[in-house]
């Protein structure tokens, strides 16, 4: 992860820490430490994976080409970590205050100004707990309903509309891509090539203007769009299912636990992100959910009820919840609700929630490994015993918990985080592995279905 990557995931933490945790924030979640981290309160996951990276390299004419190597550069687990620091910094002078007397009575103060060393669920591959993180990786059924997409008219049409768009990038590209591959058919691959190059390299004026990087990016936005939702193939949108099966856990968790669990974290990809809109007609709301999030992007499930109160509700029917999304990490762009589902309201009932999400998730391995019709490595066992890192099953329970005393109370927050950072992560080779650029602006002309987009 480069230094501007992990500052901005840093920057997005201390954003959620200033909303949900410090004294003082606007929604601060009751009972939780605001300063210094409580493993029972926030819970943690991210892949735990080496990596086939692209990196960026300085070329002749100004371009930035790519070396690839095997890494143990596990850059969504890093996201992870930089997004925790954000949310909970070293401590500094208030460790002090906080300290707990040793045996001696004299206090204790960590190393390295009060660094806090926060747990994260890193999810090794094959370990089946990897499929709420990222669902349609080795999902033979995603992968036939994704490929589908480059037979349907939309594919071959913006194929052959776009040869010449894309051949000027035919000679900056020369030292990168054959020339063959410089067609629709690579779109994020060379989006993100061109799109990195003018971040760090003010010399890209030169080969690609802002006007031609705003129509890569819409055909990035097309392209991947098309692999990843389809109302007549919902196995494109696997991935999404599964992320929605982990969202209700979580929720549940807080729930079933009467608030001890206060904090839920997922670092995970721009295509399941892409999934997840799809699946939730995000797009009925505001049609550049069908473009790519933004770097460091976020989305957010605040569970909360109405009134002041100062005890966790014992009926489901007193918590709502609503959805939040944040696109990228400069100060501009707010946390955002929109409609989930199709409804008209920026909030639910909870128990409307789980009956709608419920509808759309895969809530199991065993359901994983049907959907996805696989029988390949853990879906090979006879039966799947969940590890104790399953999803919130290793967080312990704390008789404090409850609501926020302050206008909607929130319960606790589940943040899906997805980033994409800079580096693109084995987005050649494995394909979709981490969030990418902001979406292209108003889109009106995307579609549901296979059907034709005009460029």
């Amino acid at each position: 992860m480069t230094e501007l990557g992990a500052t901005q995931v840093h920057a997005v933490g201390s954003f959620y820490r200033a909303r949900y945790i410090e004294d003082g924030a606007p929604h601060k979640i009751l009972n939780i430490s605001p300063e210094k981290h409580q493993p029972s309160q926030i819970w943690a996951s991210a892949p735990d994976q080496s990596v086939i990276l692209s990196i960026a390299e300085p070329m002749p004419m100004g371009l930035w080409g790519r070396a690839f190597k095997l890494t143990d550069n596990k850059i969504l687990l890093q996201t992870a970590t930089n997004f925790l620091q954000g949310l909970y910094p070293p401590l500094g002078a208030h460790e002090h205050d906080l300290a707990l007397n040793s045996a001696n009575n004299t206090d204790t103060i960590s190393a390295l100004n009060g660094y806090q060393f926060i747990p994260i669920h890193g999810e090794p591959n094959g370990s089946p707990d990897t499929i709420w993180l990222k669902g349609d990786d080795d999902c033979p059924a995603y992968t036939t309903a994704s490929k589908s997409y480059q037979a349907s008219v939309e594919y071959l049409s913006t194929v052959d509309s776009s040869r010449n768009f894309y051949s000027q990038f035919a000679e900056p590209l020369n030292n990168v891509m054959p020339a063959e591959n410089i067609t629709y058919a690579h779109a994020y691959e060379i989006f993100d090539l061109l799109n990195v190059g003018s971040i760090h390299n003010e010399s890209f004026a030169s080969i690609v203007t802002t006007p031609q990087l705003a129509q890569l990016r819409y055909y990035a936005d097309a392209l991947e769009w098309g692999h990843n939702h389809n109302l007549t193939q919902p196995a494109r949108s696997i991935g999404g299912m599964a992320l929605a099966g982990a969202i209700l856990r979580q929720l549940n968790h807080t729930v079933s636990t009467q608030g001890n669990l206060k904090l839920s974290l997922l670092a995970g990809s721009y295509d399941t992100f892409l999934a997840f809109f799809g699946l939730t007609n995000l797009t009925a709301v505001n049609a550049d959910f069908m473009g790519l999030p933004g770097y460091a992007s976020s989305m957010t499930f605040e569970l909360f009820t109405d009134g002041n109160t100062t005890r966790f509700p014992r009926d489901t029917a007193d918590l709502r919840v609503r959805f939040f999304f944040r696109n990228g990490t400069d100060v501009s762009p707010p946390l955002t609700a929109f409609s989930l589902f199709g409804h008209d309201k920026d909030s639910i009932s909870y128990d409307e929630f789980v009956d709608e999400l419920g509808s759309r998730a895969i809530n199991s391995v065993s359901e994983w490994c049907s959907t996805c019709q696989s029988s390949d490595g853990f879906c090979s066992q006879d039966e799947y015993t969940p590890s104790s890192g399953d999803l919130s099953s290793s967080v312990s329970d704390d008789s404090s918990s409850g609501l926020t005393a302050v206008h909607a109370g929130v319960v606790g927050a589940m943040t899906t985080l997805g980033v994409f950072a800079i580096i693109a992560v084995a987005v050649f080779f494995c394909r979709r592995t981490s969030a990418s650029s902001p979406p292209s602006g108003k889109r009106s002309s995307g579609s549901e279905t296979d059907s034709g987009i005009s460029a």
